[in-house]
């Protein structure tokens, strides 16, 4: 029994880290841009049929592993130069509105390209087979799955913490206009946010593939999970996204082996009680 537990732990952890790097992707695009982006499911479901395709004409998932980011990423990047900068100064209902459609055509878009059936994804030949730790065995994929998810997300916050770029969108999150008056080309860096937010999406997507597949309805579900992360971790907050995902991870991990039924609703219970309590989130700010 104690294995179970400890293999819904590590299984918990690899889930949270997925959804780390959604919402973290979520959390900064919001924080720079103050946009709400309904749209980062759909690139998430990007990434994910990227990684199918390649991994079908290559047979590499490395390949995948590299491409799908850096193509998603190039493609939300036009999207911001092109459309979504024009809606910036536009109210919240508009950004909504303009995203949720970007989401369907995306989806749709995926279905005339791939098909409405779902596609598989072999695991790596290399990270086949399991890790055998004493009497506990798990398996290969899984635990890289955690290990370079922490590696993207150690990369991230010494992005975000150590270097220019880093320095300029947390001074944008507080004050867009003077980081601007001070020289700054602020669009780009909106752009620049805006493409790597994505492009942790789509990592998100292609690391995920081989344990779920590639299925065209799957950016919803990867939007509300998103969300949630967000609202209880807080808005704008690197190590609320992290602390919050790996909290929902585990929580859904764990309540598949005690009580299948109430997963989803333990995570929407714990969101709704920190709406309550601390409406801005456990870190987020006031």
């Amino acid at each position: 029994m104690l294995d179970l537990y400890l293999f819904q732990i590590l299984n918990g952890l690899g889930l949270g880290m997925i959804y780390f790097l959604i919402a973290v992707g979520l959390t900064i695009i919001f924080g720079l841009l103050n946009f709400v982006n309904f749209a980062h499911g759909a690139f998430y479901l990007l990434g994910s049929y990227l990684c199918y395709t390649v991994v079908a004409l290559t047979g590499n998932f490395w390949l995948a592993l590299l491409i799908a980011p850096i193509v998603v990423g190039l493609l939300a990047w036009v999207i911001e130069k092109t459309l979504i900068q024009r809606v910036y100064h536009l109210p919240h209902t508009f950004h909504i509105l303009i995203t949720l459609g970007m989401a369907l055509i995306i989806q749709e878009l995926t279905i005339m390209t791939w098909g409405p059936v779902g596609k598989s994804v072999a695991t790596p030949e290399l990270l086949q087979g399991v890790v055998i730790m004493g009497d506990f065995a798990y398996p290969k994929y899984r635990l890289f799955l955690i290990l370079f998810s922490a590696l993207i997300g150690f990369g991230l916050w010494l992005l975000l913490e150590r270097t220019r770029f880093g320095a300029l969108v947390r001074a944008g999150s507080e004050d867009t206009e003077t980081v601007s008056l001070l020289g700054t080309d602020i669009y780009r860096l909106f752009s620049l946010t805006f493409a790597l937010g994505v492009a942790l999406a789509a990592i998100a997507g292609v690391l995920a593939t081989p344990l779920r597949g590639a299925n065209p309805f799957i950016g919803v579900e990867v939007l509300g999970l998103a969300f949630v992360v967000v609202v209880i971790g807080g808005m704008g907050s690197f190590s609320g996204a992290l602390i919050a995902s790996l909290l929902v991870g585990l929580v859904q991990s764990l309540m598949t082996t005690l009580w299948p039924q109430g997963a989803s609703l333990m995570i929407y219970g714990a969101m709704a009680a920190v709406i309550l309590i601390r409406p801005y989130g456990l870190f987020g700010r006031a």
